[in-house]
């Protein structure tokens, strides 16, 4: 009985900084297919030199990676899928270990796998496991296009214990404040979307200080020093703004605005 095959899939934009070391990694797999969006850097020629099947795609006005998730699936050349971002590592040891699952047994199921995420120089052991769907069967398989959203899969999803810390993917963006600060932005934009139908006023006053609580107390960030209690703030700003970009949509929808009304007064007189 031939081994099971896997198709390893990563989304690029500009992604030449750590995409060597992404693609590295992913030779152990069958096949590595790079879907780029429009890469203006050396993105595409460091996918060809690791041997990947390139698919280009237009930008447009696409922002995240999940623009092109669903493509990716229906164009892997295998059922069996492990999708990774290009400054992420997948172990060797957890390719040894996905291809042992199949062998043992090739039923569809997804893979809940633990990512290490590096803030300030700093193993954020405080928001590890941090678990991912990151490897399943893509038959019946979607994945939304909306950011931060992991693919629905038909049949059950298997957690890996997160002891196994050689098994999980090592995300090698070493984030500053600086960098956390401009993504923020952009991605409060399209959380402010996805929750809109669930907002209620007060969450704007209560789920921002939860949240660092929650950050800081309850997942442990007091025990990463400093660079715990600034992610740990920067998770509740972080909520603030998606709620307040929620919060402004509906001051605009009112009937009245103060400053209508004090445009209306000043051009009577």
């Amino acid at each position: 009985m031939s081994r099971p095959k896997i198709t390893a899939i990563v989304h690029t934009y500009n992604a030449a900084e750590h995409l060597d070391m992404c693609l590295t990694a992913l030779e152990r797999f069958d096949e590595i297919l790079v879907i780029d969006m429009e890469s203006t850097d050396a993105t595409v020629d460091i996918a060809k030199r690791h041997g990947a099947r390139v698919i280009v795609k237009e930008r447009g006005e696409h922002r995240i990676p999940e623009a092109y998730r669903d493509f990716g699936l229906k164009a892997a050349s295998y059922d069996w899928v492990i999708v990774a971002d290009a400054d992420e590592i997948v172990p060797p040891a957890l390719a040894d270990f996905l291809y042992a699952e199949l062998e043992r047994d090739a039923e569809p199921r997804a893979y809940l796998i633990p990512i290490k995420n590096y803030f300030m120089g700093t193993w954020m052991r405080c928001y590890y496991p941090d678990y991912i769907l990151r490897f399943f069967n893509r038959v019946g398989a979607h994945w939304p296009y909306e950011i931060h959203s992991r693919p629905s899969h038909l049949g059950p999803v298997v957690k890996i214990p997160k002891d196994l810390t050689d098994l999980a993917y090592i995300h090698l963006a070493n984030e500053s404040v600086s960098t956390s600060i401009r993504k923020m932005n952009q991605y409060t934009d399209r959380e402010s979307l996805r929750r809109r139908e669930r907002y209620r006023p007060w969450r704007l006053v209560f789920e921002p200080p939860f949240r660092f609580f929650s950050s800081y107390v309850l997942k442990g960030g007091f025990r990463m020093g400093m660079p715990g209690f600034i992610h740990s703030v920067h998770d509740a700003v972080y909520r603030f703004y998606a709620l307040a970009k929620i919060e402004e949509v509906r001051q605009a929808a009112r009937p009245s605005h103060d400053i209508d009304t004090d445009v209306e007064k000043a051009s009577i007189k």
